[in-house]
């Protein structure tokens, strides 16, 4: 089993580098290119598929073959003794195929190819552990996602006005058409669902029943990038109300998921709930128009991510499955190398200078400072990096220098070497890769005019939420309070708004409870009073007819009697 892994890691990496390769090209000489294949010509009628390369494409491309390249090689060993790993992983490849697809799609129709094999292979891979847990949360991650899917079919049949589904050829000169609007409106739905914006944040924290190699592959670079990504493509075509929306919606997600990280114990859930604070702060400064720093942050992010997740895998392969950082502490003594992995991943996720993370994360704050926005989005802005810095400084604490709470008689130790070396390959891209994509992609480097005190603010929102992190894990504050209205705000608060509440029990509880109030009624009365007792009475008037009909003297003379007393009454 090993050997297949091998040879998938091995053809993936090879794609990989060559995609990359390709894309500094592409970009060097300004190049796109759409290639397009005749599938089937019938009736002078002829069925085309269309493929997107340019610079974009290509680096975004090779970031996902290296990542899940990597993901497989890690894979070989943590799922090592799991009876369907070929099945594990031919998944994956399936939704990285996927997940290229989208990427390489100038069509609305490919782009649908490769959207719902995402979210078909993510149920999959979601209740992958067959047990109650997995196929609830793999059923409001599909239905979650299918309301995007329907957006974007409904997408495809207004397109079908312009005579075309190319989206590429005509997005920018068509912007202020009506259409065009609705079709805007329409790709927004289908990327907030997809890439879990507020109100649909629910099934990102819930895909986490997956097994950890899926999670470091869906929550970098794959299945919640998929939503900015078409963003990225189809920014041209988006009205100012649109714009606004993805902004405020982008910034209430990124505050909403750095609070609920701080109240949240489990492990891969704190690391899901930042992913969905990343994903709200490119939302939002795709909101402003600056697509290219939303890419860019798109790349950087996939990489800490996918090594922090695993990082995580490791932590939790080794505690015999348990997530809850509560058990955890003290495991630099036990994973040294895992735990400096892990640090690096979260001292970028904090943006914390001069790691990769900094450079898309600073760059991003800083353009934000430049536009004139409100006194909301600024404190939005600030607020969440603050909270970043906050929940990764405490989720350190947790694992690293706290106290092991763990079994007294364990056996904690680094004998992972795929593990290891599918960690390694990772390492050197967090710490280099951002200043080198930024050479690469910013050819004129961005130029940023602002106070001495507004260009330190950062840096100074970073190390108030690193001293806030540390004193609520030292001090273990959330629990000295003992007030009960503390108790509902902090419960709140780790439950995303009620959000999940609202998309679970709102959907399926409530109808179901109004159902047995109307069975109530239903227990054959209606039937008996209604559609059944109508079809009783007509039989029975029409065989009273019948027996009418059938002209027996004695009926014939009964009825004259009958007749003529009537009309001596009428006289």
């Amino acid at each position: 089993m090993q050997m297949i892994c091998l040879i998938y890691f091995f053809i993936l990496l090879v794609m990989s580098l060559t995609s990359f390769f390709l894309s500094i090209y592409f970009m060097l000489i300004d190049l796109s290119l759409i290639l397009e294949f005749n599938l089937v010509f019938i009736n002078s009628t002829s069925f085309v598929m269309s493929i997107l390369m340019d610079w974009m494409s290509l680096l975004f491309m090779s970031f996902v073959l290296f990542i899940s390249s990597m993901v497989i090689f890690y894979s070989s060993d943590y799922m090592h003794g799991d009876l369907n790993l070929n099945r594990f992983i031919l998944l994956v490849v399936m939704f990285v195929i996927s997940m290229i697809f989208l990427i390489i799609s100038p069509n609305l129709i490919s782009i649908l190819l490769g959207w719902d094999g995402l979210g078909l292979v993510s149920y999959c891979l979601v209740i992958y552990y067959q047990n109650v847990k997995s196929y609830n949360a793999g059923m409001l991650t599909a239905l979650s996602n299918r309301i995007g899917d329907v957006a974007l079919l409904i997408s495809i049949a207004w397109m079908m006005n312009f005579g075309s589904w190319n989206y590429i050829m005509y997005l920018e000169f068509m912007k202020s058409d009506y259409f065009m609007m609705i079709i805007g409106s329409l790709v927004i739905l289908a990327s907030i669902t997809k890439s879990a914006q507020i109100p649909f944040s629910a099934w990102l924290p819930a895909a986490m029943a997956a097994p950890t190699p899926v999670s470091s592959l869906v929550h970098s670079s794959t299945l919640v990038t998929a939503g900015v990504y078409l963003l990225i493509r189809f920014n041209f075509c988006f009205s100012e109300f649109l714009m606004t929306l993805l902004l405020i919606l982008g910034c209430l997600t990124m505050f909403m998921s750095g609070l609920g990280a701080n109240f949240e114990f489990d492990l891969k859930k704190i690391i899901a709930l930042s992913t969905l604070s990343q994903l709200g702060l490119m939302m939002s400064i795709l909101g402003l128009g600056e697509y290219y720093l939303a890419f860019f942050h798109l790349l950087i992010h996939a990489l800490f991510k996918a090594l922090l997740f695993m990082c995580a895998g490791n932590m939790i392969h080794n505690l015999n499955n348990c997530q809850d950082i509560r058990f955890m502490g003290g495991l630099i003594y036990f994973m040294p190398l895992t735990c400096v992995f892990f640090n690096i991943s979260n001292f970028a996720l904090c943006g914390l200078p001069f790691l990769s993370g900094f450079y898309s994360k600073d760059l991003i704050v800083e353009v934000m400072s430049m536009y004139y926005v409100n006194f909301f989005i600024y404190m939005i802005f600030y607020i969440s990096i603050g909270l970043t810095v906050c929940y990764s400084i405490r989720l350190s604490y947790y694992l690293l220098f706290g106290e092991l709470n763990f079994f007294t008689l364990n056996l904690i130790n680094e004998t992972g070497v795929f593990m290891l070396k599918g960690m390694g390959g990772l390492i050197l891209l967090v710490v280099f890769m951002g200043s080198l994509v930024m050479w690469m992609m910013f050819s004129t480097p961005y130029f940023i005019c602002l106070s001495f005190l507004m260009k330190l603010i950062t840096l100074f929102m970073i190390i108030v939420g690193l001293i806030l992190g540390l004193e609520i894990s030292k001090f273990n504050l959330l629990f000295k309070i003992k007030s009960l209205k503390f108790y509902k705000l902090s419960f709140f608060f780790s439950v995303m708004w009620n959000l999940p509440y609202l998309s679970t029990l709102w959907v399926n509880f409530y109808p179901i409870i109004l159902g047995k109030k109307y069975s109530l009624f239903d227990q054959g009365w209606l039937e008996y009073y209604g559609g059944l007792n109508l079809s009783f009475q007509l039989v029975y008037i029409s065989k009273f007819f019948q027996f009418l009909s059938v002209n027996h003297l004695k009926i014939y003379l009964m009825m004259s009697v009958l007749w003529i007393i009537f009309l001596l009454i009428i006289i």
